[in-house]
């Protein structure tokens, strides 16, 4: 809408949204010396990064550098090609270049201000075998005192402070029966222990992330945030986005942006009817609830070309049961002596495989499910599973029959409606496999991927375990997600584009709320939340260039 009264109030630089891709906007931006607003739609800050692993995909990064661990520019970018290739203007080579060389800055302005990173060295790319593939290209916060940011963690998104870091889980998973599963639970302990003997609370992965720049955009550099802030429309003047009209608390208010705005306010993951349209199912998200895609409707109603509206971070879930969310499955599906089946008990993909994989094979399948990840005893007595840590929610689980059990295959076949004979046949081909120690079907464990999440203590193949013992353990999988990857167009500076490829003067995408870089895939451990900042900061620096 156009503009001639005065706004409420002024900036430089208006950014709505709160996560990974709005705090890097507005910390690029105070560095540069503009005047910041943050605005969160609900109330609590920080998005679905504050509930995630916090992990970042920053290949060629300083760490690296630093260590030594061989990587470099073109790698990176040959890597890129390989994994994503072309879907759109999202996903050009100028955006993947873009994307590669703002790793850097990114990472030396957060150190510049007081942030930590550590390197995830052992994990792997998700398609490591390609040309250009690597492991240990990941970076995260390292665990942060949340104390710092005193009453501003009571409106944090984060479900829960713990000093977890990413290498953490993939050990943790094996706490039971590796050693090196057993120091690291341990070394998990005392690191929580000695945050309090040291009058620490600290916060790891994605809760620690989120504090860590809070800390640093609105206690340092002075950025105001404002909670229950929604976007309603943009102010245009002149041809050029001038500013936000939103209500706070209820309020309707008017901001002005000289430099730009910022749209970094998530996707449309618990928008029904987006879904719908989009995808054709409700979804099943893991995300931060406020995730409705209004910023990318408005984005849209101004002009903007959205791609990639049809795809998502997509992996399989454990139903929610009556009361609780979703689980996005991770590790579990590496471990031995489980499977996942489809509704009628066959096997349909190499279950260790990079969830976004996995989740676009169970919409190819059969997008209406049901699924069921199947253990046998050791499943259940070796491994941690996230999923079935809950007493509570394991009962709620089998109330509702997301989790069944039998000490059969045979009976765990008629407690599933499937067919005994067929799935006795599925198990017994699996079970084969498992002791040669080659899935003949779909390659489960032949990626050093798949072997990050499995047990080296089982041979011949640290993902495969024959399921032989009872009882049996079936959990209900749905097509999850951890959003959604559609969104507005935009170019290397993060500039929302229009149809015809011109630029939107004044409006800037980030996050989910843009088309994705990564395309249809998912290249490494952060995929997410690494261009969210790498964006977000190119917008920011663009901005105070002044603008477009």
């Amino acid at each position: 809408m156009s503009e001639s009264k005065p706004f409420d109030h002024s900036y430089d630089v208006v950014v709505v949204g709160t996560g990974a891709a709005g705090l890097a906007t507005a910390m690029g931006a105070a560095d540069e010396g503009l005047r910041v607003l943050l605005l969160e739609s609900t109330a609590k800050w920080g998005g679905n990064t504050a509930m995630s692993g916090g992990g970042m995909w920053m290949p060629n990064n300083p760490l690296m550098q630093r260590d030594r661990a061989g990587d470099s520019r073109g790698e990176a970018l040959t890597y890129l090609e390989a994994t994503v290739g072309e879907e759109g203007l999202a996903t050009t080579r100028a955006r993947k270049e873009a994307f590669v060389d703002g790793v850097a800055d990114f990472v030396n302005t957060a150190e510049k201000y007081g942030v930590t990173f550590v390197r995830a060295a052992d994990y792997p790319d998700y398609y490591p075998e390609l040309p250009g593939g690597k492991i240990g290209r990941g970076l995260e916060v390292k665990p942060f005192d949340i104390k710092k940011i005193g009453d501003w963690w009571k409106t944090c998104q984060a479900p829960v402070a713990l000093p977890i870091k990413t290498d953490d889980i993939w050990l943790l998973g094996r706490a039971w029966s590796t050693p090196s599963g057993f120091i690291r639970g341990a070394q998990l302990v005392f690191r929580t222990l000695g945050g309090v003997v040291t009058g620490k609370k600290l916060a790891g992965i994605g809760s620690g992330f989120a504090a860590a720049f809070l800390d640093v955009v609105v206690q340092k550099q002075g950025a105001d945030l404002w909670l229950n802030a929604p976007l309603q429309e943009l102010i245009v003047e002149d041809g050029r986005v001038a500013g936000v009209r939103i209500t706070r608390d209820g309020k309707p208010l008017t901001i002005g942006a000289t430099r730009g705005v910022m749209l970094a306010g998530g996707g449309f993951d618990h928008n029904k009817d987006l879904r719908q349209k989009h995808h054709g199912i409700d979804g099943a998200p893991s995300g931060a609830a406020g995730n409705l895609g209004r910023p990318i409707e408005i984005a849209q109603d101004n002009g903007a070309a959205l791609e990639l509206m049809d795809d998502a971070w997509w992996g399989g879930s454990v139903a929610a049961a009556p009361g609780h969310g979703p689980a996005f499955i991770v590790g579990e599906r590496s471990l031995p002596y489980s499977v996942i089946l489809d509704a009628k008990g066959h096997r349909f993909a190499n279950e260790s495989e990079s969830y976004v994989d996995l989740g676009h094979h169970m919409l190819e399948h059969a997008k209406d499910g049901p699924y069921w990840l199947v253990g046998d005893a050791r499943h259940a007595r070796r491994y941690l599973r996230t999923f079935a840590i809950d007493p509570k929610n394991n009962k709620a689980m089998k109330e509702a029959g997301i989790m069944v059990k039998a000490d059969t295959i045979t009976g765990l076949a008629a407690k599933l409606d499937m067919d005994p004979a067929r799935l006795e046949a599925t198990i017994h081909r699996f079970n084969g496999f498992a002791r040669a120690g080659v899935d003949g079907d779909f390659g489960r464990g032949n990626s050093a991927y798949d072997r990050y999440y499995g047990d080296p203590t089982v041979h011949p193949n640290a993902c495969l375990g024959p399921l032989e013992k009872g009882p049996f353990t079936a959990f209900k999988v749905v097509i999850g997600d951890l959003g959604t990857k559609g969104g507005v167009v935009t170019d290397t500076e993060a500039r929302a584009l229009r149809e015809d490829g011109t630029v939107i003067p004044g409006l800037y995408s980030a996050g989910n709320n843009s088309a994705s870089v990564m395309g249809r895939t998912y290249p490494g451990p952060g995929s997410t939340i690494g261009p969210a900042v790498v964006f977000g900061l190119r917008g920011a620096r663009h901005m105070a260039r002044r603008g477009s």
